[in-house]
């Protein structure tokens, strides 16, 4: 399968580690043909961190995919009418994302895109990245990984010594990933 022509939304949240390689796999959808249509939380378009300015972030990610960033909720509202999006991609996708998407709740560009795309039973991906996924947001992973049409790309600890709660995203298989929910299925195993 080929993503040439497919319209994706790319919707980034403040896990500021994992920035890096978010980029790069980005890099590579926008090599394999894709449509790109960037999306930034509040937090990512404001906060600068040690990773890295906000401002170079936005700039970076609106170069790779060639379009203006949907930095608002009236911005992401429209994806919702215009069904344009063939998948949507939370990457990276917080814990604080996580449990507001797993509870209607709809305060930032991203989660107004994820409601928007959601009502046209098109797949969401979500790439998480959270020091919470074993604690206190497992129950909202599990919410979500029940609902139809929400897909996840296989993530597993990070730094189990360290951090035993802590899961992130493999996005080196973000592109099977996307295939797979295309098609309608989770890319398996989901943890690994």
């Amino acid at each position: 399968m080929t993503l040439k022509g497919i319209k994706i939304g790319i919707a980034f949240t403040g896990s500021f580690c994992t920035y890096k390689a978010a980029m790069e796999e980005l890099k590579h959808i926008a090599e394999e043909g894709a449509e790109l249509y960037p999306i930034m939380s509040f937090h990512s378009q404001q906060i600068d961190s040690r990773f890295g300015k906000s401002c170079d972030l936005k700039q970076q990610i609106e170069e790779i995919c060639e379009r203006s960033m949907i930095d608002s909720i009236e911005k992401a509202e429209p994806i919702g009418p215009s069904g344009f999006l063939d998948i949507l991609i939370i990457m990276p996708c917080t814990g604080n994302t996580i449990a507001k998407l797993a509870n209607g709740i709809t305060d930032s560009p991203v989660l107004m895109a994820a409601k928007a795309h959601m009502r046209n039973e098109k797949p969401l991906l979500i790439s998480i990245s959270t020091n919470d996924a074993l604690g206190m947001n497992f129950k909202n992973i599990g919410l979500l990984m029940n609902c139809k049409h929400i897909y996840f790309v296989p993530f597993g600890q990070d730094a189990p010594e360290k951090k035993p709660n802590s899961m992130v995203a493999h996005t080196n298989l973000l592109l099977p990933a996307i295939q797979a929910a295309l098609e309608g299925k989770q890319l398996q195993p989901v943890i690994r």
